[in-house]
């Protein structure tokens, strides 16, 4: 072999490994998670969230598809890094080929407080986030592409949030969720939210997601489970027995497990595929 030809081979070589070493740095250099920073309006501040889009987003050749939206809230003392630390939200997004946004809702009960005017997460959940998403990342922009589900207070804030605005949310679920806020009156800061429970009876009693059941409007996807061990097992009982005295179509399980993440991450996998569903029949 000549010594052009060995030179040139060497040199082609070179070319090539450099290629996939750049094609690598810029697979790399896009992560599906991201933290972004939302201004609320009606709040006067801004909320962190993590936004993970699924791996297909940043595909040259799909660049024109748009996604459907999952809205994912955290539980009571908690924040948006909960999911994305605790369930592998990459995976089902892509899998499911959704993006899932997971906002930090504090201790706010994603209603909007009477008595805090700092703390008006149902107007920022429902309306200042979901235009922010929609105007900044590749999204399905109607109702049907649209779900809402979080564990806990996240599963109160999901039905609240959900089934008070239909023409935003299709969908909407609870994992373990707080839907009668009126039997934990001591607790997790709601006095904070809605005042003192003694002072206030009728103003918890609206803000409490069990005494929506008369005002759901019919066509939403409802999902709702709890574990049989779980200390709102009760009220997530009564929740499903009101749905079905008023025919309100459903999704209701109770299966094994108590409020923890082992459960949650869990029921997330079931959410996943009933939301895909209902995305699919969107279509």
């Amino acid at each position: 072999m000549s010594k052009l030809s060995t030179r040139l081979i060497m040199l082609l070589m070179a070319f090539m490994a450099m290629s996939s070493t750049v094609w690598a740095q810029d697979f790399e250099a896009q992560p599906q998670a991201d933290t972004i920073t939302v201004k609320s309006a009606k709040m006067n501040r801004a909320i962190k969230c993590t936004v993970v889009v699924p791996e297909q987003y940043f595909d040259a050749d799909l660049q024109e598809d748009q996604y459907p939206v999952l809205y994912l809230l955290h539980g009571a003392d908690g924040s948006y890094r909960d999911w994305p630390k605790k369930a592998n939200l990459d995976d089902l997004a892509s899998n499911y080929s959704v993006i899932i946004v997971c906002p930090d809702g504090q201790d706010s009960w994603y209603f909007d407080s009477p008595v805090d005017p700092s703390f008006q997460f149902e107007t920022f959940i429902s309306k200042e986030l979901v235009e922010y998403i929609d105007t900044h990342f590749r999204t399905l922009r109607s109702p049907g592409y649209r779900a809402i589900t979080g564990l806990s207070m996240g599963g109160h804030g999901a039905l609240w949030v959900g089934l008070r605005h239909p023409e935003v949310f299709g969908s909407c679920g609870s994992m373990s969720g707080g839907v009668d806020i009126t039997k934990f009156p001591n607790r997790w800061k709601l006095d904070k939210r809605l005042g003192k429970y003694e002072d206030n009876k009728q103003v918890w009693a609206d803000h409490a997601v069990i005494n929506l059941v008369d005002k759901i409007k019919p066509g939403q996807n409802i999902i709702i489970d709890d574990g049989c061990d779980d200390f709102f097992y009760d009220v997530n009982m009564n929740l499903h027995k009101a749905l079905l005295d008023r025919k309100v179509k459903h999704d209701f399980t109770i299966r094994p497990g108590n409020h923890s993440w082992s459960y949650w991450v869990n029921s997330l996998d079931y959410h996943m595929l009933f939301f895909a569903k209902a995305f699919d029949q969107a279509q």
